[in-house]
């Protein structure tokens, strides 16, 4: 599998504030990518290093093969929409529009202003009068007007309400399906993730927790209930995630990439939200103690 961004013990730190430490990632070339984690992760701050806005403070980081914002060329490659989407309160969407094609190379006009006018929006109108989920689109267009092989998107709809926060991963799968580039979208909405993503990256305390094709990652995952039992008794290959135990049961979060037979468990498969929260929690627990990078799965 290639990657089209690749990640080894980076870090960043601000002061005596560490915000990425020993991060290590690779992302697929050609898939939708989620990227999800609580607040304080690290996730705006490795997508900005992805970006080239930072630079480590240790470890390494490539894009396309190269160190993010080395060359106007590869900047060219990459398309960033931060959270704020943010645009010139002061210039109108025409002005908008006029700058992209002024800063990037290999922009497509003719697809810009078309999509402006699919969204019916007015290019003489100011981006400081457009609503939230208006000035979301407007930041996409820029974005995917560049025509970029990578697109960058951190918590771009996390401001909007759900009618436009629809709007907005729509477009994205219609760029997706056009251009068949690599996207990765950070989000604290699973349910947005699971929609529009084929690929999930799970990142707590600025280490990757779970990794891998999401189709895979729920069918190596399960919810398992039985007699109460230790965790060193259950099956050779069957991985603990997450352990509860009452006086006479216990339930075991697993994953394993084998079948599962015993007729006295019960066993039930993980939605997305579950597998997430089950991962998300643990790490914040520092249940999770070991520095492996990453429990990937792939076809």
């Amino acid at each position: 599998m290639t990657a089209i961004l690749e990640a080894r013990g980076l870090g960043k730190r601000y002061g005596r504030r560490q915000a990425l430490s020993d991060c290590t990632v690779s992302v697929p070339t050609g898939r939708v990518v989620g990227l999800v984690g609580p607040n304080g992760a690290g996730k705006s701050t490795l997508l900005q290093l992805a970006c080239g806005m930072l630079t480590p403070t240790s470890g390494t980081i490539e894009v396309l093969g190269e160190r993010p914002g080395s060359s106007p060329a590869l900047m060219a490659r990459v398309g960033f929409v931060a959270q704020d989407t943010p645009t010139y309160a002061a210039l109108t969407i025409a002005d908008h529009l006029r700058l992209g094609a002024r800063l990037n190379p290999s922009w497509d006009r003719q697809f810009a202003e078309r999509r402006i006018n699919d969204l019916g929006l007015e290019p003489a109108q100011r981006a400081g009068k457009l609503s939230g989920g208006q000035r979301a689109q407007l930041a996409l267009t820029l974005a995917v007007a560049k025509r970029p092989n990578l697109l960058i998107l951190d918590e771009p709809v996390a401001a909007l309400d759900p009618l436009a926060r629809r709007g907005f991963l729509q477009s994205l799968m219609e760029f997706v399906a056009e251009d068949g580039a690599t996207v990765v979208l950070s989000s604290h909405l699973v349910t947005d993730l699971e929609r529009v993503c084929d690929h999930l990256i799970v990142l707590v305390g600025s280490r990757v927790q779970a990794v891998g094709d999401i189709d895979d990652l729920l069918a190596t995952h399960f919810r398992l209930t039985s007699a109460r039992r230790s965790a060193e008794s259950l099956p050779e290959g069957m991985e603990v995630i997450q352990a509860d135990h009452t006086d006479r049961q216990s339930t075991f979060v697993v994953r394993s990439a084998t079948a599962i037979h015993d007729p006295s468990w019960t066993l039930e498969p993980l939605n997305l939200e579950d597998l997430v929260l089950t991962y998300m929690t643990q790490a914040a627990a520092g249940s999770r103690t070991d520095t492996r990078p990453a429990l990937e799965t792939q076809r």
